[in-house]
């Protein structure tokens, strides 16, 4: 029995990973993002904490085989999609540990049908729900945004699918349902559709989701073209 308490203790130093709590990390991974959004910490630092929290993450959830997507706006699908055959995507020049500063549009931006801009869709008059596109859990989100703030992504939402070891990011919303270490099922609701962001805010920007989708590659985010899947997505 010593010997077996011995071995534990040992374990929980030697592989602290094993020790982690899964929210107690995604809450690291979303101060951390936090502060790349912020400028207030250096590339290499942040790429070194991110490697080894979502590797954390990883361990913790068995890969699984991904299923096929959910589109994420209830009540809408593929022809929503911003520009002619899903081209409004480009990811030229984007580099996640630039924070607010990346430039280039790795996204598809979602429209809804809102002409008077009030969050609301003009069809049913009731906001349209942000779901999860596949099980998931979420590392990072942020459920505060003012007009006066520079942020673009507004009120966002990060999630980590260990089915295919990539994330799925969705902002602009006007409220999030979710926070840090939450586990969410394939569409579940996660959000609803807003104006919130730097330019999405402003009259000019049609109400939209935009949604993003990411490979780790060297277990930092690299954002690759999900218009495929959101193609063969099952509407909900």
């Amino acid at each position: 029995m010593k010997k077996l308490l011995v071995l534990v203790i040992a374990l929980f130093f030697i592989y602290p990973a094993f020790a982690q709590d899964t929210r107690a990390v995604c809450i690291k991974i979303n101060e951390l993002n936090t502060a790349v959004l912020n400028g207030t910490i250096k590339r290499a630092e942040a790429a070194k904490q991110f490697k080894t929290l979502i590797q954390i993450v990883r361990g913790n959830h068995p890969m699984l085989k991904g299923d096929v997507w959910v589109f994420p706006l209830q009540g809408y699908q593929t022809n929503a999609i911003g520009g002619t055959n899903g081209n409004g995507y480009s990811d030229k020049g984007y580099n996640y540990l630039d924070g607010n500063k990346h430039t280039a549009h790795p996204a598809h931006d979602i429209f809804i049908t809102d002409k008077n801009q009030d969050d609301m869709d003009d069809r049913t008059d009731k906001p349209v729900n942000v779901l999860a596109v596949d099980d998931g859990i979420v590392i990072a989100c942020n459920n505060e945004w003012a007009p006066t703030c520079t942020m673009r992504g507004g009120k966002f939402i990060w999630i980590y699918h260990h089915q295919l070891d990539i994330l799925s990011y969705y902002a602009h919303n006007r409220t999030i349902f979710v926070k840090p270490g939450d586990i969410v099922k394939q569409g579940q609701k996660i959000a609803e559709v807003g104006r919130t962001g730097l330019n999405a805010y402003k009259k000019r920007s049609p109400t939209h989701l935009h949604f993003s989708a990411f490979k780790l590659t060297h277990d930092l985010p690299v954002p690759y073209n999900p218009y495929l899947q959101l193609k063969q997505s099952k509407k909900q």
